[in-house]
């Protein structure tokens, strides 16, 4: 009797000590364990939630996002500040070239196109004064209306666009410094390996005739 008293109390404080044991092991690792919850058929098991360290965070006015998220944003206010962010000094020039050249078209063709609708609007309002005003500044002295009047459409045209070109190009480099936010986060190591092993393989058959299989191991 008195051996099956220490038994059972014995079975009882190491009852006591599990839930104590799995607490301290929460509290050490930061990680619950896995816990298997029995069941009548089959047992189910909750996997740990680890906390996400992939996705790293940044600050940009006193908001909390992503560094693609910021180099974007950053890139959006002011062209080239994303890849300054993400210190791609060598893509600078290609920003200014990109943008800057296809804003200088876009002026250039607007101010051309400003100069030939005032000379056409000026020649056809009916009042010559207005006429003699504009010619001389636009280029147009001695063209016939119809001249000014194309001239008008085909520099419209090319300001046209240079505008959409100028829209390609800056969302073109916002889109590079979000992909090259995303692509710092990635193992981009050269020990990228493909190794191929061929094995023999027993068919369940009557004649147990033997099949050939390949294996591919990519790393």
């Amino acid at each position: 009797m008195n051996l099956r008293f220490r038994l059972s109390k014995l079975a009882a404080a190491t009852l006591l000590a599990l839930p104590l044991a799995a607490q301290a092991q929460t509290t050490d690792t930061g990680v619950a364990p896995a816990i298997v919850t029995a069941g009548p058929d089959s047992a189910r098991v909750r996997t740990p939630v680890v906390p996400d360290s992939v996705r790293r965070t940044a600050r940009l006015f006193g908001m909390k996002m992503t560094k693609p998220a910021k180099a974007g944003l950053l890139a959006a206010l002011l062209p080239s500040a994303g890849q300054i962010y993400n210190h791609r000094w060598w893509k600078l020039p290609l920003v200014y070239g990109a943008v800057g050249g296809t804003l200088y078209g876009e002026i250039h063709y607007q101010k051309l196109y400003r100069g030939f609708a005032d000379a056409y609007n000026a020649r056809t309002d009916g009042d010559p004064t207005t006429f003699n005003e504009v010619e001389g500044d636009n280029g147009t002295v001695g063209r016939t209306n119809d001249y000014v009047k194309r001239g008008v459409i085909v520099y419209r045209r090319q300001r046209d666009s240079f505008v959409a070109w100028t829209a390609l190009a800056y969302t073109m480099q916002i889109l590079d410094a979000v992909v090259d936010a995303h692509l710092r986060d990635f193992d981009i190591s050269d020990d990228l390996s493909l190794h191929w092993d061929p094995t023999l393989l027993r068919m369940p058959t009557a004649a147990a005739t033997p099949g050939v299989g390949l294996t591919l191991t990519l790393k």
